[in-house]
C-alpha cells in the first residue's frame, strides 16, 4: 500500500540539480550506473544519425508479423499452437484467403487476418465455449477498406508462422507476454489478474461519479474524451511553478508543503537545442522545431522498487491525484507497475541491442520473373521500318516494366532470434535509483448522438522535457464498442545498402517494402487489437495512434476506460512530484481551512473571502484550464512538426 516518504533536508552543498533546476534543461546525463539514455524518436540527435530507426522491413514480413500477432490472439493459442490438427486447419484457411494471382498491389492490412481466420475463431468458440481526433487516412497504408484485398502470404510464410508462435509459446509461458512487431511492442492478456482490474474499476468510481458541471472533457474532443487524471492539468510552469530546492515531498505532507518553495525560472533559449554537436542545427532548426518546451514539462511520480521484484511503491503524489483520498488507487496503480515493469523489460532490449540483425525474410538482391528484358528480342515491340530509334527504345523500355514482375522473397526455416548480449531487467538496474511515472487516466463515451470516435493522430508520447522512452497502456473496461485497435509505424534505415537491383529500377522499393524512391523513410508496421484486459507496452522509438472505433449496438452508450503510464528515462531524473508541491488551489484552501491557520479560525463565508484573495499561487481550475489550452497548443504544433522529422530521412537510390 502506498505510504508517505520524506528524505532528510539536503545541506546547502547538496541542494536538488536536476534539468531546467540546478541543471541545464537539455543536460545529459554522463555514462553511468545502468548506462546512456535509451534510443528515442524524441531526440533530434537520434533522429538525424537514424538511431531511432529500425532496419528497412519487406512487407512480407510486416505480414507475417501481422499474422502471428492475429494468431496469438485466439483463446488458448499457446496450447494449440502444437495441436496439428488445429494449425493445418488455420494454414490452410490462411492460404485460401490468401491465394489469388500474385500480380496485385501488396496491402499492408492486418485487418485482413481477422477476416481470414473467422471460420478458426468459430472453431474456437465450440473448443472453449491524447486524444486529440484527426480524420485523415484510417492508418494502415491504405487510402481505403477494400474488401478485396488480400494478404500477400504463402505456404513457407505460414509454416515459418507457426514455428516462430511455437517459440514464442514457451516464452509466453514464462513471462506471460510476447512481442509482437519489432522495437518491441509487446502485448499480455494475463499480466493483469481479473481481481486487480475489478479493484482499479472500484477505485476509479468515485472520480467518475461527480456532478456534471464537474465532469473534465477533453477539450476538442467534442465530450467524447473524459479525463479523470492527466498530467496536462497543473504540470510544471517554468516561471512559475515553485520547487523546494533542498528537500522531498512526500505523499503523507504533499497537501501542506502547497505554495513553498522558489519559483523554477524559464530555461533560456540556447537549453532547447541538443549540445555537443551531436547533430546539424540548421537540420534542427527548420525541420524540427526544439524538441523541448520552455513553457511546460508533465510531472511524473516517483516508484521506489527497492524492496525486491514484485515491490513498487509510489513515493510522491500522482498529480491531479489527491494521496488522502484516492490511497485506494495508488495502491492499485502501484501494483499494475509492478506487473508492467516485464513487460518494459522486453520493450526496452531490443534498444540496448541495435545490432542484432535478424531477419525472418532477408533481401539482397531485386530479381524479375519473366524478365523481358533478357529474354527474345524477338518478343515485344519491335523497330518497325523508318521507325525513330529513340521512340522504339522507350516503347521497349515501357513494355519491360509492364511486362516484368518482381519477384518477392521468401523465409527459409524457422530460425529462432539470437539472445540479447545485452538485456534490461528494471529490477536490477534501477533498483537504487528507482523510477519516474507519468500516470494518466481517460475514458472515451460514445452516445447513440455520437456514436463514433474518430481516431487520434500520429505522434510519439511527450517532449524531451519529460525523457519518455517507453509506454504503457492498460485497457481495463471496455462496453459497446467494436474493436478498438492502435497502430504503429517505424521510421527505417532508407539506404537500402545491401540489395542490389538495376540502374535506374527503383520498382522492387515499392513492391517489396511499400515505400517509393525520394519518399519518407517510414513504414506501418501493423496494429494490435486492444480487448480489455490487455496491457499493452512500446518504445518512444515507433509513432502510433489509436484508430477509429464506434459504438456495437448504435441505440445504447458505450465505452472504453484506460491506465497510461508513460515511464522515463530511469537513466536520467528530471523533476518530478517529489520537487513540485501541489500546485491545486482546492487541494491548498482544503488543507488550510482544517489546518492550525488563523484563516481556519474564521466563519466560512470569511474563509471564502480571503482564500479567493489569493492570486497566482496555487493555481485555480480556471487558470490552469487555460493553461492546458496553452500546452496543448504548444504540443499539436510540435506533434506536426515532430513528424515532418520523423519522415524526413527520404529514400535517395544511388545510380551506379
Amino acid at each position: 500500500m502506498a505510504s508517505g516518504v520524506k528524505d532528510a533536508p539536503r545541506s546547502s552543498e547538496d541542494r536538488i540539480q536536476l534539468p531546467g533546476f540546478g541543471l541545464p534543461l537539455n543536460s545529459i546525463p554522463t555514462k553511468s550506473g545502468a548506462g546512456d539514455l535509451f534510443r528515442s524518436a524524441l531526440d533530434g540527435g537520434d533522429l538525424y544519425h537514424g538511431y531511432a530507426q529500425l532496419r528497412l522491413t519487406t512487407l512480407r514480413e510486416f505480414t507475417m508479423l501481422q499474422f502471428m500477432n492475429q494468431l496469438t490472439d485466439k483463446p488458448n493459442w499457446h496450447q494449440k499452437v502444437f495441436d496439428e490438427t488445429i494449425t493445418s486447419k488455420w494454414k490452410a484457411e490462411t492460404l485460401e484467403w490468401g491465394e489469388d494471382d500474385g500480380d496485385h498491389e501488396h496491402r499492408n492490412k492486418d485487418e485482413d487476418m481477422d477476416e481470414a481466420n473467422d471460420e478458426a475463431k468459430e472453431e474456437n468458440k465450440d473448443e472453449d465455449g491524447d486524444e486529440n481526433q484527426d480524420e485523415d487516412e484510417n492508418g494502415d497504408g491504405d487510402e481505403d477498406d477494400n474488401e478485396d484485398d488480400r494478404p500477400d502470404i504463402t505456404e513457407k510464410m505460414v509454416d515459418w508462422c507457426i514455428e516462430e508462435v511455437k517459440y514464442k509459446a514457451k516464452i509466453f509461458e514464462k513471462t506471460g507476454a510476447i512481442s509482437v512487431y519489432n522495437g518491441d511492442v509487446v502485448k499480455s492478456d494475463v499480466a493483469i489478474p481479473e481481481s486487480l482490474k475489478e479493484a482499479l474499476k472500484a477505485a476509479t468510481a468515485s472520480l467518475e461519479d461527480v456532478p456534471a458541471r464537474d465532469k473534465d472533457w477533453h477539450p476538442g474532443s467534442d465530450e467524447k474524451v473524459l479525463d479523470l487524471v492527466h498530467p496536462s492539468l497543473f504540470p510544471l510552469i517554468y516561471g512559475r511553478s515553485r520547487i523546494l530546492p533542498d528537500s522531498a515531498i512526500g505523499l503523507d505532507d504533499c497537501p501542506r508543503q502547497s505554495g513553498g518553495g522558489v519559483v523554477i525560472p524559464v530555461p533560456p533559449e540556447e537549453e532547447t537545442i541538443i549540445p555537443d554537436g551531436r547533430y546539424v542545427s540548421r537540420w534542427n532548426r527548420r525541420t524540427y522545431t526544439t524538441p523541448f518546451s520552455r513553457q511546460f514539462q508533465w510531472l511524473p511520480s516517483d516508484v521506489k522498487i527497492s524492496g525486491g521484484e514484485g515491490c513498487v511503491r509510489i513515493t510522491s503524489y500522482i498529480n491531479n491525484l489527491h494521496p488522502d483520498r484516492h490511497r485506494d488507487l495508488y495502491g492499485v496503480i502501484e501494483q499494475i507497475v509492478a506487473r508492467t515493469i516485464p513487460l518494459w523489460n522486453m520493450t526496452l532490449t531490443p534498444l540496448r541491442n541495435p545490432e542484432v540483425d535478424y531477419h525472418r525474410i532477408k533481401y539482397t538482391e531485386c530479381e524479375y520473373d519473366p524478365d523481358p528484358e533478357y529474354g527474345p528480342e524477338t518478343e515485344g515491340p519491335q523497330l518497325e521500318d523508318y521507325e525513330d530509334e529513340d521512340e522504339y527504345y522507350e516503347q521497349r523500355e515501357e513494355w519491360y516494366q509492364q511486362t516484368r514482375v518482381v519477384v518477392r522473397p521468401e523465409p527459409g526455416d524457422f530460425v529462432p532470434p539470437p539472445e540479447p548480449t545485452r538485456s534490461v531487467d528494471i529490477w536490477r538496474d534501477y533498483a537504487e535509483s528507482g523510477l519516474q511515472v507519468i500516470v494518466k487516466l481517460a475514458n472515451i463515451h460514445l452516445t447513440p448522438e455520437k456514436p463514433s470516435y474518430e481516431g487520434g493522430t500520429w505522434h510519439v508520447e511527450g517532449q524531451l522535457n519529460e525523457h519518455i522512452c517507453a509506454s504503457a497502456i492498460y485497457y481495463y473496461d471496455n462496453e459497446n464498442i467494436t474493436t478498438s485497435r492502435l497502430a504503429f509505424r517505424q521510421q527505417s534505415d532508407p539506404e537500402a545498402r545491401e540489395i542490389r537491383y538495376r540502374q535506374g529500377q527503383h520498382d522492387w522499393l515499392e513492391i517489396i517494402f511499400g515505400c517509393r524512391q525520394e519518399g519518407p523513410g517510414v513504414q506501418d508496421i501493423g496494429t494490435v487489437d486492444t480487448p480489455e484486459g490487455r496491457l499493452l507496452t512500446w518504445p518512444n522509438i515507433l509513432q502510433h495512434r489509436v484508430q477509429p472505433f464506434e459504438l456495437e449496438d448504435p441505440t445504447k452508450p458505450g465505452h472504453r476506460k484506460i491506465l497510461a503510464l508513460f515511464l522515463v528515462d530511469p537513466n536520467t531524473r528530471i523533476i518530478s512530484t517529489a520537487n513540485v508541491p501541489p500546485q491545486r488551489r482546492d487541494w491548498w484552501s482544503e488543507q488550510v481551512r482544517k489546518g492550525d491557520h488563523a484563516v481556519s479560525r474564521l466563519p466560512a463565508e470569511l474563509q471564502d473571502h480571503v482564500l479567493d484573495a489569493v492570486e497566482e499561487f496555487p493555481i485555480s481550475l480556471e487558470d490552469a484550464k487555460e493553461l492546458r489550452l496553452k500546452l496543448m497548443e504548444e504540443r499539436k504544433v510540435f506533434v506536426v512538426k515532430h513528424d515532418e522529422a520523423f519522415r524526413q530521412h527520404e529514400f535517395s537510390l544511388c545510380e551506379h
